[in-house]
Parts: structure tokens; sequence; C-alpha cells
């Protein structure tokens, strides 16, 4: 027997699974006296486990040990603890099944536990328990039933958009009615429900209850200790629903491009689940599904201002349809039962169906409604104020919206924003900016070019289209409405541009049509208000992004002080508190275990900071969790003076990406040049923005001049100018990250 290992305030122990280990825990104190505990039975050969909880845990395990996929099982680990309770319990099982689904490393467990009986619930010093939990983790971790970590697991898509989820009262009970809706004779079912109300989960939960067997989803071979049975309403009408759809024709329709995709991949790492039930409206036409669920299908769209009017031209003609028929139609058409996930409010295109259609096939559906708001901290009250805000529907002297735990706030400086949200990504990844249509996509075609500049700093839009959230460059560019719709991010940044402002005079949202360039938004719209209609949907959507806060910033100097009124305003103060990361410097050549980066002292650092020189390697620094197996990509070093405190105080350490190629315009780097002599880093380096005017001929380009520019409250610091012949000697060591 093991010795059980404490780690604070729980045990876990670790027995091979067989009868004899049940025998001798029949007298264990935690089990013959009915303690509620936790366990998980693993097979390190099958990489397969199986997570349970119980208070009559040996009768439980003596029901495992005799069925045909548990029995095989290698290995029972006993999670004990003298603060354990039912509801703690059942809450810890719950989020193992969750976490270790939502792992998705090439080394995880896969679980024998069904999707069903997975439901949320409060209870006294539940945040308690959630600490015990990340404790109970770090031991699985170190056991290697787990494989990451905890926070990385939080901002994957697989964890995100997993079926294996806590579903709310109103959640679950809309299943239920889904199921009966699929039993009955009745043919479709909508959905509604506000950014956030896990829409997007109940139909991936519904797709994998509809292909899983029955004897899948429940543990058939165990007795209930409480709650449901065999025999209880709920599992009668699932076994009625797998009679009737034994092997039923599925699919979860998505009308978004970059949100479908990745769908398809988080169904493709899934257990019983394929790429190709993901499908977009034009694969359904020519198919007769049993039953299609359409998740966003506010975004479903008709005949106007699209693209390729000849492909939905064709699909119509196979449906015998003419150019009335929509995406909607095509859904309608080509299966027998549906299930839409709707809201009106959602709609930022006139190419969407129009909610008057919609409104027609609802009086012939069942209607549901989802309340609980699942992705913003600020809750439901966080909703109904930006509705209001963005509609004037505040009164003057209503309170700003503060929350202890949600970030909400706005920003005069565009340099604040931007680096706010940066530390926000450094301290828990998935910080987005993203803004409305005010500026013209040039880098679309010329990969180098600037697309946004605000007062004086550059940036590009997002240069991926499918899955940007979690594209390499994405922290660094700017996203739009499409490549964030249907995505949660910890942290989103709003800005607000140069097509809507706020008349003072009038109390009235102004939109300036030649400010905003989505061509086919505008395209045929010459009702202002319709416009405005569909921009205040977008900014709308951007501002329900943020799991734990909102940072805004807006172009248009009225409608800032508009904002200012309701808006808590940035200082230093305003953010809540960072987690504080140990900023250990270890005097060693060699690099630690664990997650470091290199520190150079600049003052003394050599060259270009090139592998070969490892002696000029001052120490490690311990960087964020997100920078994990960063290797020789990344570096720290101490930024000295004031010459940049707009970004970065005096005395800062800062971490440097070394730069691998490509445009710097814009970016914050640290250079070496043989020629500056700069008081603040000492002779040969400096850290500023960089910025050059380039010259093209018949050769080619090349740098007319490069400016070195300080960021700096200061106005004694003046740029560095660098002319064609100087710039040849300019070396780029690195480009900011952050602050640590």
């Amino acid at each position: 027997m093991n010795t059980p290992q404490e780690s604070k305030s729980f045990f876990i122990r670790r027995y091979p699974f067989t009868r004899d280990t049940i025998n001798l825990l029949a007298q264990d104190v935690w089990l013959k006296d009915l303690w509620p505990i936790v366990y998980i039975l693993s097979s390190p050969s099958q990489k397969q486990a199986y997570v349970g909880e119980s208070t009559s845990a040996i009768d439980r395990l003596q029901t495992h040990l005799a069925h045909h996929k548990k029995g095989q099982m290698d290995w029972l680990h006993l999670i004990t603890s003298p603060h354990f309770h039912k509801s703690a319990t059942l809450d810890i099982e719950s989020s193992l099944i969750r976490y270790l689904n939502g792992d998705d490393s090439s080394e995880k467990y896969h679980l024998l536990n069904g999707n069903l009986g997975l439901t949320f619930h409060n209870y006294y010093e539940k945040q308690h328990y959630h600490t015990l939990f990340t404790d109970i983790w770090q031991q699985l971790k170190d056991e290697k039933i787990a494989i990451q970590d905890l926070k990385d697991i939080d901002n994957s898509n697989l964890f995100k958009f997993s079926p294996y989820k806590a579903l709310t009262p109103d959640q679950y009970q809309s299943v239920l009615e889904l199921v009966d809706m699929l039993n009955s004779p009745d043919t479709r079912a909508f959905v509604k429900g506000g950014a956030g109300t896990g829409k997007t989960v109940l139909a991936i939960f519904l797709i994998k209850l509809l292909v899983t067997p029955f004897e899948e989803l429940y543990d058939l071979d165990m007795k209930a200790e409480d709650g449901e049975d065999a025999t209880s309403p709920d599992r009668k009408l699932i076994r009625q629903l797998k009679e009737k759809y034994p092997s039923p024709k599925v699919a979860l329709v998505v009308p978004m491009t970059p949100f479908r995709n990745t769908l398809k991949a988080v169904f493709s790492s899934m257990r019983g689940l394929h790429a190709n039930m993901v499908v977009g409206p034009s694969e359904v036409v020519g198919n007769n599904y049993d039953i299609l669920i359409v998740d966003e299908a506010h975004r479903l769209r008709q005949r106007q201002n699209i693209t390729n009017f000849r492909s939905f031209d064709e699909n119509n003609r196979i449906l015998g349809l003419g150019h009335e028929g929509t995406e909607l139609d095509w859904v309608l058409r080509s299966s027998q039962k549906q299930i839409f996930f709707y809201d009106r409010k959602q709609s930022v295109k006139p190419s969407d169906v129009g909610e008057d259609r919609f409104l027609h096939v609802q009086q012939t559906s069942r209607q549901l409604q989802l309340h609980s708001q699942l992705r913003v901290k600020g809750g439901n009250d966080y909703i109904t104020y930006i509705e209001q805000l963005l509609h004037l529907r505040l009164p003057k002297n209503a309170p700003q919206f503060k929350q202890e735990d949600y970030d909400f706030v706005l920003f005069d400086s565009i340099a604040d924003f931007s680096e706010a949200i940066a530390q926000k990504e450094n301290e828990h990844g998935l910080a987005r900016m993203t803004a409305g249509y005010s500026w013209e996509w040039k880098s679309k075609k010329e990969p180098t070019a600037m697309d946004i500049e605000i007062e004086g700093i550059t940036f590009q839009w997002n240069q991926e289209y499918n899955q940007w959230i979690h594209s390499e460059n994405a922290a660094r560019e700017i996203g739009c409405i499409h490549t964030t719709q249907g995505y949660d991010l910890n942290y989103v940044g709003v800005i607000f541009g140069k097509e809507i402002s706020y008349n003072p005079t009038t109390n009235e949202i102004e939109i300036h049509k030649e400010h905003f360039y989505d061509k086919k938004t505008k395209a045929g719209i010459k009702d202002i208000s319709k416009l405005k209609g569909y921009i205040l949907n977008i900014y709308q959507n951007m501002l329900y992004r943020g799991i734990k806060g909102v940072f805004v910033y807006t172009c248009d100097l009225h409608l800032r002080n508009y904002f200012k009124r309701y808006i808590p305003t940035y200082t230093s103060q305003t953010l809540m508190p960072s987690p504080v990361m140990e900023k250990v410097i270890i005097n060693s050549v060699k690099a630690p275990e664990g997650n470091y980066a290199p520190y150079y002292d600049i003052s003394v650092a050599a060259g270009d900071f090139s592998d070969t020189q490892q002696s000029d390697i001052a120490g490690w620094v311990v960087i964020p969790d997100n920078y994990k197996h960063a290797g020789r990509d990344y570096f720290v070093c101490r930024v000295v003076g004031e010459s940049m405190n707009r970004r970065i105080p005096n005395g800062s350490l800062c971490l440097f990406q070394k730069y691998q190629g490509g445009s710097r315009e814009g970016l914050i780097v640290l250079v070496a040049h043989y020629d500056i002599q700069d008081a603040d880093f000492g002779a040969g380096y400096t850290v500023k923005e960089y910025h050059s005017l380039k010259k093209v001929d018949a050769d080619g380009w090349q740098h007319q001049s490069i400016t070195l520019q300080p960021l700096s409250d200061d106005d004694s610091f003046t740029a560095i100018e660098l002319s064609h012949s100087a710039a040849e000697g300019l070396k780029i060591i690195g480009v900011f990250v952050s602050l640590l």
C-alpha cells in the first residue's frame, strides 16, 4: 500500500484495481464510514480513465470491477478529505470530467464517462473547494493523470466548446424540452438567448447526445445513490429518443466560416464526434437529414449583399426555390426536424436573413429561452447596461458600471489601451483588440502595410481569417466582428472607430458612412438608420466577448465624453490587481528547470545576444505560463530611464522576443547600433518605437531613413534619426512583448 500523500487538506492514494484491494479498503476509515470520496480508475497502457464519486465506495468499486470496460482498469486513485461533503464531491467529480476531457494534449486519458448528469449547482464555500480542486489537479499532474495546466485548458477551444459541461438549470430544462420535441410530431424549435447564455455549448451537447449510444450516456451498471435512476422520467425521455433515432443523420450547421472551422477542429478531437458533423448551410443542400441543429442562426444569409450569387442561385434551383430562397429555407427543406439557436441582436449584416422571416417560421415552432449569463463575469447587469448605453437609455445621473471582479474601463490614450491589453495577455492569455470597420484592410493585399493609425501608433488588421483568436500574432493585431463572434475572450479591447460619433446637441449616436469600410454591408443601404442598427449590433457584440473585462477606446472625443459619464476612466489604480508573479533572477549560466527566459544586462550585453554568447547571460527570470517552452525565442532585460515611460516605467523588467524578420513598423524594439549613445541604456543600445521611411525603385525598396521614437511624458527626449547609410548598421535585437 502507498502511504497517503498529503497536499493541504486532501489525500490521493494509488492502489492496484483488484478484488484484494477492494477487500482491504473495506476497513478504510473513509470508506467504511460512508464518507463522500472521489476516485479515478486509470489504465496507462490503454490511455483510458473513469471518474466517479460516491458515499458507498466499496459497493461502487465492486460494480466497476465486474464491468466489461471499467474492470480492465489497472489503477485506483482514491481522493479523500475530511472537508468533503456530497455537494463538494459532486462538484469535484464534474470538474475532473470537464478538465480531463478538455485536455487536448496527445498524452491525455480518454474518459469512459458519459456527458449526461453534469449539472451546475452552487453550495456553501464553493470558492474554497475550487482552490482545493486546483491543488488536486496539480498532484494529478505529478502522477501523469492530468497533463496540461488548468489555465491552458481554460483558454483552449476544446474545453470551451466541449459537450462535457455542467449545465445550468435552464440549459438542462431546455435539453429535456428539446428531447421531448424530437420525440413528438413537432418539427422544429427555436432556442433564444443573448450573447454568453450558452447556446453553442447546448447545441454541441445535443449533437453528442444524439450520436452517443444510450448505454454510454449513463452508468447503467450502477445503482443510483440518490437523484434519478433508471425509472426516472428524464431517463425514460432519453431512452425514447434513442429508440426513435438509434442512428440519426444529424449535423451542426454553423453559418460563419471561421467559427465553423474552429468547431470542426473541436469535433475532430472529441470521442464520438467527427469534423464532418459540422457543416455550412450550402453543404446541407441535396441531403435529407433527420435532424439539423443550427448555431448562430441569425447569421444565415439571404440573397443580398453577398459575394457569390451564382452558387447561391444554384442551391435555390436544386431545392426548387427562386431568388427569394434563403439559407434558412435550405435548412428547412433538407431536414425532417430542426433546432435553431437564435438571437436577433447578433445580426450584423444586411445579408443576414431578416427578423420578419424568422418570426414567420417561429409561429409553427416550439420556443425556449435561455437566461443565465455564462460568459461575462459582469453578469446580466453588464449585458443590460451595455444595451442601454449604446441606445442612450441610461439616465444622466445613472451610476457608472463598477463591479469588484470585472474590469470595465475607458481609455483616453491608445498607448495605454494597447499596453493594458498586452498586460492582460501576459497575465491571462486570450486578451485581444477589436475594432469597427473604420479603416481599410490594406495588409490583405500588401502584408507589410499598416492598416490602422491612431495617435501616431499603427496596427494591422487580423492577418488570419480562420481561427484568428489563437493565431500566432493575434495579440498584436486588431480583429473584427467576423473573427470574434461566437468566441469567448478573457479580455477584449474595443476601439470605436471614426464611423461612429456622439452629437451632444441632439443627444444622438451618429453614423458616418464615408468612414465605414465594409463595402458589402453598406452597399445598397440608403436608410442610414438601418446601417446604424448593424453598426451598433457590431459594437454591442464585441463588448460582450470579455469574460474578465472589457477595455474601451473611442476615436470621437464627444463619444468618449458621453461614455465617461458611465464607464470608469483608466488610471493606474483602475484595473483589478494583477496576480503577483515572482520575478526571481537566478545567477546561473545553465537554464533552470521550469518556465524561465535568459536575463541580459543591457549595459554589458555583447553583440546580438546570439546563442554562442552564453557567458553574457546574467541570470534567469521566471516568465508567465502562456510563454511556456519559450526556449531561445524570448529573453528579459531591465529597461531604465524615462524615455519610454508612457509604455515602460523606469526600471521595469521587460520580456522581449528575438527578432525573426518581418515588418518592425510601429513596434517597440531593442536595437544595437555603433553610433547610438543613449544615456539610459549605455553606448550602442536603445529601446524605442521603430518607424521607417522606404524608397521604392526598379531595383526594389530600401530604407531612406529610420526613426527611433521615444514615448515619454518628458518632452526633452528626442527621436534618434538614422540616415540611409547609417541605417545599414542597425541591428534589431528583439521586439518588446510585455512588462513582467
